[in-house]
């Protein structure tokens, strides 16, 4: 006789959101990125605070997609927030 599972696996779902926060291209001249940011979307932001009280936004952009940026197999990539 099968042995029945006495301990079903927990429903716990972790779901992270992406807000998109704006945009990342190299410039025409290649020697730098341009980030351009909707500022509606940075005001909805969460933020930290340092110890020293400064207070910043974390961001995130994602290194594959950036290296096919540098590389020039994409035109732009996201910049975004993770959010909970």
């Amino acid at each position: 006789m099968p042995k029945k599972n006495t301990n079903p696996m927990p429903e716990t779902k972790t779901e992270t959101t992406n807000l998109l926060v704006g945009y990342v291209r190299k410039s025409n001249a290649g020697g730098a990125l341009k980030l351009s940011v909707n500022t509606d979307a940075f005001s909805d932001c969460s933020t930290y605070v340092t110890s020293d009280g400064q207070a910043y936004v974390p961001l995130v952009i994602s290194l594959n997609a950036l290296e096919k940026v540098l590389n020039g197999e994409r035109a732009v990539t996201t910049l975004t927030q993770l959010q909970d």
